[in-house]
């Protein structure tokens, strides 16, 4: 089969910035109506209820999926383990448009993997992003200063990515959930 090529979404943010949100709220919308999938990630982090829809993966069980080369990606954040499952690729070969939540740091490695995609800031003030933070109450205090620092850092580093696609989530979920779902369908 020939497919034409659909682009590969890199979504990421801050811890907080409204990512789960703004993938919930396109998933909601396009419902197996369009061409875009939406990968799951592989994280050694028990779920939660309020948390993102990922699969559980002890460390063990991670570490040997990373040997075999399960992961089309993988990084390590906060003391847990994060994996893509290669089977992106495959939804790619087939022609579909993918939207993964990725990590701000692991952006090089993504792009040397996939050099055509499309990262995807989800930006949010400082205020809002504390707020939210404390709000959802996993971080102490201390933490969630952790957290705001690396953010500032990590937003002045991603200046220089080229083609930056930035969605602001300062404001209601509905006006950078609409942005994101034009990305999507274009």
């Amino acid at each position: 089969m020939n497919h034409t090529k659909r682009p590969l979404f890199y979504l990421m943010g801050a811890s907080g910035a409204g990512k789960d949100s703004l993938i919930a709220y396109a998933r909601q919308r396009l419902d197996g109506l369009s061409s875009t999938v939406f990968a799951h990630r592989y994280i050694t982090r028990p779920p939660s209820a309020e948390g993102e829809n990922h699969i559980y993966l002890s460390p063990a069980e991670f570490e040997q999926r990373w040997r075999v080369g399960c992961f089309a990606m993988h990084w390590d954040s906060h003391g847990y383990r994060y994996g893509i499952g290669i089977e992106i690729d495959c939804w790619l070969d087939l022609g579909l448009t993918v939207l993964v939540s990725g990590s701000r740091g692991h952006l090089p490695q993504a792009r040397q993997r996939y050099p055509d995609l499309r990262a995807v800031l989800v930006k949010v003030s400082p205020e809002r992003l504390g707020e939210r933070l404390r709000r959802r109450g996993r971080e102490s205090a201390d933490e969630i200063a952790e957290r705001m620092r690396r953010a500032g850092a990590f937003g002045e580093s991603l200046r220089e990515v080229p083609d930056l696609i930035i969605l602001d989530n300062d404001g209601p979920l509905e006006e950078a959930g609409t942005c994101l779902l034009k990305l999507l369908r274009d």
